[in-house]
């Protein structure tokens, strides 16, 4: 079971993440663009936006998630603290009690420069939607998979190096200094860079993406085959004709 630690909370922050997302994307998308022709640069605004609101409404979430699925791990640092949650909740009150509400938003600089990535898949997927709905009347199941897992796999391999340092972040536990000051700021995002660069040379930035891309780009293609599946529905429930101009 150890290859499924902390499942629940990945799908519990993954639902509330994605359903963040979504709402303010196509929200902001129904106010601004009005049944006009959306655009690339449109697209790429409103998804730095959304993936801001998402980012600080969902970061305490992620950082829970994180250090439940490393909980038990053995690290061969000794810097890095064990920590010992007997779940969620359990998870949230030591954090705050141990840590300050604060630490909760963890890692929120490195996931605010990351809201490129989700903002890059966007618009990669909604202009590749665009060109195929020119050519056919509808996206069918495969279109919308293989869209979504190149835009996918386009966005993580921009902004790994990144995500990374996000992650180290989350966990919260790794101490850079004597005085056991965590991490938190630009600076220390830098530094985290460029330890990995001399421990592991330039490609040391990407090591472990063939194992992020499997999981992610998997993850994103099923997402939004699901989405294109489930807006179809809802509008032909609703008796609405879907517009081909979004």
């Amino acid at each position: 079971l150890a290859p499924y630690r902390g499942w629940f909370p990945v799908i519990s922050s993954l639902c509330c993440s994605n359903f963040v997302y979504f709402y303010t994307f196509n929200s902001l998308k129904a106010l601004w663009v009005k049944g006009q022709h959306s655009t690339t640069g449109k697209d790429l605004v409103l998804g730095v936006v959304a993936g801001v609101v998402n980012v600080l409404l969902t970061t305490p979430l992620w950082v829970v998630n994180t250090r439940l699925k490393l909980q038990g791990a053995k690290f061969r640092n000794e810097d890095i603290v064990p920590t010992n949650y007997k779940g969620i909740i359990d998870a949230f009150h030591q954090i705050i009690r141990d840590e300050g509400v604060l630490a909760l938003w963890n890692g929120t600089f490195p996931s605010l420069l990351l809201v490129f990535n989700p903002a890059i898949q966007f618009m990669f997927y909604e202009g590749s939607k665009r060109k195929l709905l020119k050519k056919q009347m509808q996206l069918t199941s495969l279109d919308a998979f293989v869209i979504g897992a190149i835009a996918k796999a386009v966005a993580t391999t921009l902004t790994y190096p990144l995500q990374t340092v996000q992650s180290i972040l989350r966990f919260g536990r790794h101490r850079l200094n004597p005085e056991n000051r965590t991490l938190g700021s630009l600076r220390n995002v830098l530094y985290l860079l460029q330890q990995r660069v001399r421990r592991f040379g330039l490609m040391g930035l990407y090591k472990g993406l063939e194992a992020k891309l499997l999981q992610t780009v998997l993850t994103a293609a099923l997402m939004f085959l699901v989405y294109e599946k489930l807006t179809a529905a809802t509008f032909t429930v609703m008796g609405l004709k879907r517009s081909r101009k979004h």
